[in-house]
């Protein structure tokens, strides 16, 4: 038997912040900031902090607008962050799980099938909301799965086609013949609102996949995974539980300044190294899969790439497929949702699935910290 993607979901959250309202928010923090420090500014013992705009924003990223958990607080120059009411674990679902079980409901309905049929569940993300229990459990229990497994994984932006990856494996293995793979991003919580360089680039939203081993062939037959990972701290988020037992190794000096979530741990990346050397790796595992399974480029008619960047899609595009490759053959939604992490090459999926005629081929691929990428090659039944 053969395994395939047979439905997917999507979450979109209540609200949305356009680039002009980030910028106006932003601006104005930038305001206060350098009028807060003007005498140490003016001594040259502080730096000034430079506007955004939204031409730069769109120029650097192609991002015009996100969805996020929480608007008002994130556009408040005081506040810039999401805050949401807090969930008494075991007596109210959590918020997390609450996207996800959304998410996976909607895959369910497309597939055709009920959670009781699910043998495991995996929620493969970037940000758990704690270490234990698990968000997978939570989400198992909520959907009313009754058998089975569950378990978080984490690959940051990779972690939906590692994912995928995994549920093919515990198919393979005889844990289940239906898998679900869920994929809840509150990104919005791990970025530094008040850095210019990277304030824009994230977006709340909840994924869901379902795969299936089945004697009659629906959705997208999984012909093949490739998963890569290689250390760089190019990409980072530091912040965790030991934070608040750490030390300065200078003075040794006990560190317990908790009131702000120490914004150096926060979110960070060295966007131009990114760049230069993530993209070339990505093309090359492309590449490489597609020859190890026979398929000429030119015969792959969609890619659906982790929507990280538009310049970074693009140039994935034209290195695997050639200069000449349609811009349709990698549709982007990265406009609407800004960067989702490891929903995002599922969000893409979900949307530009339908366009594909029966037998055409493609490639999900999604990249990121670590350094991470998934690749998975699908053939449209």
């Amino acid at each position: 038997m053969k395994t395939y993607i047979t439905g997917t979901g999507l979450y979109i959250p209540p609200y949305s912040i356009s680039n002009e309202e980030l910028v106006e928010s932003f601006n104005q923090y930038v305001d206060n900031y350098n009028h807060k420090y003007a005498s140490e500014i003016e001594a040259g013992s502080r730096e000034a902090l430079e506007k955004s705009s939204a031409e730069f924003i769109e120029k650097v990223s192609g991002i015009k607008s996100r969805y996020v958990m929480d608007k008002k607080n994130i556009l408040d120059p005081e506040v810039m962050m999401p805050v949401l009411p807090a969930r008494k674990l075991g007596e109210e679902l959590s918020v997390m799980a609450e996207m996800g079980v959304d998410a996976l409901q909607q895959a369910l309905d497309e597939a055709g099938i009920d959670a009781t049929e699910l043998d495991g569940v995996i929620v493969a993300c970037s940000n758990l909301p704690r270490a234990y229990p698990a968000l997978a459990i939570e989400i198992q229990h909520a959907i009313g799965m009754q058998d089975g497994f569950a378990y978080d994984m984490n690959v940051a932006c990779s972690a939906a086609t590692f994912g995928i990856a995994q549920a093919v494996g515990s198919i393979n293995a005889g844990l289940g013949s239906k898998v679900a793979v869920v994929n809840v991003e509150i990104t919005t919580a791990h970025l530094n609102w008040r850095n210019r360089d990277s304030h824009f680039i994230f977006g709340d939203v909840a994924t869901a996949s379902i795969v299936e081993q089945s004697d009659t062939p629906k959705g997208y037959e999984i012909i093949d995974s490739k998963l890569y990972t290689q250390f760089s701290t190019n990409i980072k988020n530091e912040y965790g539980f030991l934070d608040r037992g750490e030390y300065k190794a200078a003075d040794a000096e006990l560190y317990h300044d908790l009131k702000d979530p120490v914004s150096d741990k926060l979110f960070l990346q060295n966007g131009r190294k990114v760049f230069r050397e993530v993209c070339p790796k990505v093309s090359e595992i492309i590449s490489t899969q597609l020859e190890k399974n026979k398929v000429p480029a030119e015969e792959v008619k969609m890619m659906w790439l982790h929507q990280a960047n538009i310049n970074m899609i693009n140039l994935i595009l034209r290195s695997v497929v050639g200069k000449q490759a349609d811009p349709a053959i990698a549709p982007t939604v990265i406009e609407e949702f800004g960067n989702t992490s490891s929903a995002s090459p599922i969000i893409v999926f979900h949307r530009y699935k339908d366009k594909l005629q029966s037998g055409d081929l493609g490639v999900m691929c999604s990249f990121g910290a670590g350094y991470s990428i998934g690749s998975v090659l699908l053939r449209k039944v």
